[in-house]
């Protein structure tokens, strides 16, 4: 008899948890989606989002005789990620690590991975646009001290850390287990 195995299933594009909500209530089966909560500064302000720590992927456990064929009918989950005809199974645990870090229900909250000399862009207020380096971080005021060229002069200015946006984001930065890895 075959084991219970976990599986990489793809889904469409910003359907992580339509998808696996739909393999948990069809199919009846283990379902891991890993997300994480964080804050980004926009032009309209402040936004708080919850997204998956693997776009367009979540994890299944299953027996793949009795569901692959099921899983390609449910809404929200692509394919199986292959590897030639075969499922790529996913070592239990590699998913076992990942789930001491995030708890299935509770999304982990990104660091702020943002530290001086880091180059970023102010995204409102009276320097909307402008590029700076970040001198000093602050985060019990939530400010940030960057140097702006204004008027052909370096200054030193305060805004809020919301207000800025830096360029070269990855994820591992945001996630510091993953980054330690």
């Amino acid at each position: 008899m075959e084991q219970a195995a976990w599986y990489c299933a793809r889904t469409k594009p910003k359907h992580e948890h339509i998808a696996a909500a739909n393999v948990a209530k069809r199919l009846g089966l283990e379902v891991f989606c890993p997300r994480l909560r964080s804050e980004r500064a926009t032009r309209r302000g402040l936004v708080r989002t919850q997204d998956p720590l693997f776009p367009c992927y979540l994890f299944v456990r299953c027996v793949l005789s009795e569901h692959g064929e099921g899983l390609r009918y449910v809404n929200g989950i692509s394919s199986l990620v292959r590897f030639g005809e075969r499922a790529a199974e996913v070592p239990a645990a590699v998913i076992e690590d990942l789930q001491s870090h995030f708890m299935a229900e509770e999304p982990v909250m990104a660091v702020d991975p943002l530290s001086p000399g880091m180059e970023v862009t102010v995204a409102a207020g009276a320097f909307e646009g402008m590029r700076a380096n970040v001198l000093r971080v602050m985060p019990a005021r939530q400010r940030v001290q960057v140097l702006l060229d204004i008027l052909g002069r370096p200054t030193e200015v305060e805004v809020e850390r919301k207000l800025v946006v830096f360029e070269q984001e990855r994820m591992a930065d945001r996630v510091p287990f993953l980054a330690a890895a």
